[in-house]
């Protein structure tokens, strides 16, 4: 008989030792990895995560905006375990098996439009850089080589491999890494909290920001733009939503200068905005769908590239798309897939969200009592809070105060209270929240409880 090794059980001590001296931790500064202080997470139940203390918290951010049924589903599981004693790996190097064919055709029949081509990664920036590629392939195919640049918007995250970073928009991100890869724009995102023109007039706004795009296409010279990458629902800066109108003239724009169009959903896919995928929620059509996260709920790493037929065609006759991974198209992490969208359509997860995100924001404005909040602005289950030092002129902190508050006491402050969300500085400080598409109005009520313990204590501190 085999033993079977069962999980060590490390006390507090080892478990500090372990991140001081070997664990390095992610976007984590190692200043503040000492060990003691750092929450070791050994449960999920639902819509609760528990720390090895016996501490229980809500999962505010789905883990990373990834776990849309909730944690500890027996059935994604189970759909491993089956898997793995089938066929625990193969790569579709030239091969196929059963779960990446099956996942392969369900993605393409919910993709909309003609996006019938799936190329498997195993994470979003994966997806996004994935993408990059192939465009600056097809271009070449299609006898338009000096095709290759990329547009984005200001501050948006895109992924942190050299590829996926050059698109990013976020300064700090990017720095330490220069030279990036070349050929990358920026134009505004769809701030309108902070817009500086159309301030009245939300659709004169995106009209205007679409526009922007066009400008840059022009400036660059449509001959050498390739794409524009979107998110239907701007990550970092803290949830922007797209002015109606948006999308369908950055689509009418791409149309007129043979530039594709990204819908990068790595977050928004797969019921964070009630919807399978954002472009729909919004109503426009991509070229190219970029996805992870959601796909597996974080069971299992994997990413998905939707692609065109438009572009499909293009490698039809002979020419190979010479990129890989050895684990993208994972039979095990495609298995977990397929159960995870059997689950979400089985307790209509999407229609949840729909009938629930009014709620969720309304219980969030009852935050606007707290004098630092700013603007609680979303959709779906993809909502964020901008803190600023005085609202009735939107007076920004500074850095040295942003810091203080932000990473000195509501972090702290909405951990103490049981709650698991991002505090984020990287563009104003704000603090997002996207939960498990499980959850409903009692852990609306128990996140605003928590914010207004935080936030409340914060606005003291000025």
């Amino acid at each position: 008989m085999t033993a079977i090794r069962e999980p060590r059980t490390l006390s507090a001590a080892d478990s500090a030792r372990i991140v001081r001296d070997h664990l390095w931790m992610h976007f984590t500064p190692h200043s503040a990895a000492t060990g003691a202080e750092v929450p070791v997470i050994v449960r999920g139940e639902g819509a609760y995560i528990y720390d090895s203390a016996g501490r229980r918290y809500l999962d505010g951010l789905a883990g990373l905006f990834a776990v849309q049924v909730g944690h500890g589903r027996e059935e994604l599981a189970e759909a491993a375990a089956r898997q793995t004693r089938e066929l625990a790996y193969f790569p579709i190097w030239g091969y196929a098996h059963p779960t990446a064919l099956e996942l392969a055709e369900r993605l393409a029949i919910a993709a909309p439009g003609d996006l019938n081509r799936v190329f498997f990664t195993v994470s979003g920036g994966e997806s996004v850089e994935t993408a990059w590629k192939l465009i600056r392939q097809y271009f070449k195919l299609t006898g338009k080589p000096t095709k290759h640049k990329v547009i984005s918007r200001s501050m948006a995250y895109h992924g942190t491999s050299m590829g996926a970073l050059s698109i990013t928009g976020i300064p700090g991100a990017k720095a330490d890494f220069e030279p990036l890869v070349p050929s990358t724009q920026r134009v505004p995102n769809t701030n309108f909290y902070r817009a500086t023109e159309h301030t009245d007039d939300y659709e004169a706004y995106g009209r205007w920001a679409a526009d922007r795009i066009e400008e840059a296409i022009l400036f660059e010279g449509a001959d050498t733009v390739a794409a524009v990458f979107l998110e239907p629902v701007q990550n970092t800066g803290g949830c922007f939503v797209p002015p109606p109108g948006y999308f369908q003239r950055v689509r009418e724009i791409c149309d007129r200068h043979d530039v594709l169009l990204v819908s990068d959903e790595v977050i928004c896919a797969f019921g964070r905005l009630g919807y399978d995928f954002g472009a729909k929620k919004f109503g426009y059509q991509p070229d190219i769908i970029t996805t992870a996260k959601g796909l597996t709920s974080g069971y299992a790493p994997l990413g998905a590239v939707m692609v065109s037929d438009r572009i499909a065609e293009a490698f039809q006759h002979g020419a190979t798309f010479m990129h890989g991974s050895t684990y993208g198209g994972h039979p095990v992490s495609c298995a977990v897939a397929l159960a995870n969208l059997d689950l979400m359509e089985r307790e209509d997860l999407y229609g949840h969200v729909l009938r629930n995100e009014q709620a969720f924001k309304s219980t969030l404005e009852k935050l606007y009592d707290i004098p630092i909040v700013g603007e609680v602005r979303g959709d779906g289950y993809f909502w964020a809070v901008e803190l600023v030092k005085d609202r009735a002129t939107k007076e920004r902190f500074t850095d040295e105060d942003g810091t203080r508050i932000l990473k000195g006491h509501v972090s702290a402050a909405l951990f103490e209270a049981g709650l698991h969300c991002r505090a984020d500085d990287r563009a104003e400080p704000v603090i997002q929240l996207a939960p498990p598409l499980i959850c409903d109005q009692r852990q609306f009520d128990e996140m605003e409880h928590a914010l207004r313990f935080a936030l409340t204590g914060a606005a003291k501190l000025l």
